[in-house]
């Protein structure tokens, strides 16, 4: 028996043997891989007397010279881009040939109105404030949306902290009403950092030409700019992402703007300046008097607080408001702004009577059918009321709101400042953050 083992390769295998898996894996892989090979240098050879000389090839790049070139070469071809464009717009020159769009056609739009307006790129350019009585009335107009933007500039400032980019926020003319930190610059940045970083300085595409600020103020729509995208000479070293702000009417109250000052282009700060904005339009929306708070997904999907649909409602059913999620999974782009008002009934396949009923009960989410024959996840809450309780109970605060309001009197003395505000409760700004954010959401 022992030496059929020593003769048989899958008696071996099987036996374990010195000459089993552990020998004989390798040698048959080898033998494979020789194989392969064979039959890949055989089908090369073929191809190539099918197809003639083939022309040389370039050095194969390492791993390391690809990720240089992926990250690289975009810059200095798109640089190359927008400077034949503006040669094109601004001094006539002979239009490219080539099928490659050079530039984005809402820019071409702005430089059009621009040239309209009978402005030149070479002008100078100045950051003028607005006056005084402009300025009040623009602060007294505009009181919620800073109010509201203020938790996500500061947590965009962090994040932006190891960059020359900082928050801007406007209102719906282009007029600085907020903004973040500004980064650590030299003394000549910081100075043309200084000239848009003013409350009340005017930044609309009227006053200073082609930025992220005017594009997405008047195409309501996320954008980013960079460098000689701008129209005027002298702001081409500032790079911007933008995004446009609504509030629960629909209608565009301002935007939010990531400027940097002679940086790198970072076409990934689109992404978010919109997301940040979603979350400003949805403390906008928090902040909304409505009887019925409905928070809206798509049943099965875990989605966050900036990702979930918020719709209101009032006593009678009618919509008071919605944040632009509502608005697009209910495929409502004017819910509250509409001709004869928007009813519930005319969104959901229930009895009004049922949303109502599921908020007199915490956490409970309703399938919630639509006309369409879609389905969504609500939770409906009674904005700033408790639900009954009965016994000893009733009339105590919650500990959750009692955390909240001490929190908020912590910031409110910090003034406004989180990050003293924590330390002197001895937690850390994220628990700051979430307790704030938890207070402030109806608890039924």
């Amino acid at each position: 028996m022992a030496g059929v083992l020593s003769h048989n390769p899958c008696a071996q295998m099987r036996a374990g043997t010195r000459g089993g898996w552990g020998y004989w894996t390798p040698h048959y892989g080898r033998m494979l891989g020789k194989t392969l090979d064979a039959l890949r240098a055989a089908h090369e050879i073929l191809k190539m007397k099918q197809a003639g000389p083939a022309p040389a090839r370039a050095p194969r790049s390492t791993p390391k010279q690809m990720l240089t070139s992926s990250s690289s070469l975009p810059r200095p071809e798109r640089g190359t881009l927008i400077a034949q464009a503006r040669r094109e717009w601004f001094d006539g020159a002979v239009p490219h040939t080539g099928t490659q769009p050079r530039i984005e056609p809402w820019i071409t739009r702005s430089w059009q109105r621009c040239l309209g307006a009978g402005h030149r790129p070479q002008q100078a350019v100045s950051f003028d404030a607005v006056s005084r009585s402009r300025a009040r009335e623009v602060a007294e107009r505009n009181r919620q949306l800073p109010a509201a933007a203020r938790p996500v500039i500061e947590r965009l400032s962090r994040t932006l902290a190891d960059t020359r980019y900082f928050p801007i926020l406007t209102d719906a003319e282009g007029i600085v009403v907020d903004l973040g930190a500004l980064p650590r610059l030299g003394e000549r940045d910081a100075q043309r950092a200084l000239d848009l970083a003013r409350i009340g300085v005017d930044l609309s595409e009227a006053a200073v030409g082609t930025t992220a600020i005017g594009a997405v103020l008047a195409e309501q729509e996320p954008v980013w700019l960079h460098r000689g995208e701008h129209f005027f000479d002298a702001t081409s070293i500032y790079s911007c992402a933008g995004a446009p702000l609504f509030n629960p009417q629909g209608s565009c109250v301002g935007m939010l703007d990531l400027t940097g000052v002679n940086e790198q282009e970072r076409p990934e700060l689109k992404h978010l300046a919109a997301a940040s904005a979603r979350a400003i339009e949805n403390a906008l929306m928090l902040q909304h008097p409505c009887a019925l708070l409905l928070h809206l997904a798509w049943p099965g999907y875990s989605v966050g607080p900036e990702a979930m649909g918020l719709l209101g409602l009032d006593e009678e059913g009618f919509v008071t408001g919605a944040n632009a999620c509502a608005r697009q999974m209910l495929h409502q782009p004017m819910l509250a702004g509409s001709p004869g008002r928007l009813h519930a009934t005319d969104l959901f396949a229930l009895p009004l009577s049922m949303l109502f009923d599921a908020a007199r009960r915490e956490d409970v989410a309703l399938e919630v059918p639509l006309w369409s024959g879609l389905r969504v996840r609500a939770r409906a809450q009674r904005p700033g009321r408790t639900p009954p309780e009965s016994g000893a109970s009733a009339g105590k605060p919650r500990l959750r709101e009692v955390e909240g309001e001490l929190i908020r009197r912590a910031v409110d003395e910090a003034r406004g400042n989180v990050a003293e505000a924590a330390r002197a409760l001895g937690i850390s700004r994220a628990t700051v953050y979430r307790k704030l954010w938890q207070a402030r959401r109806p608890t039924s």
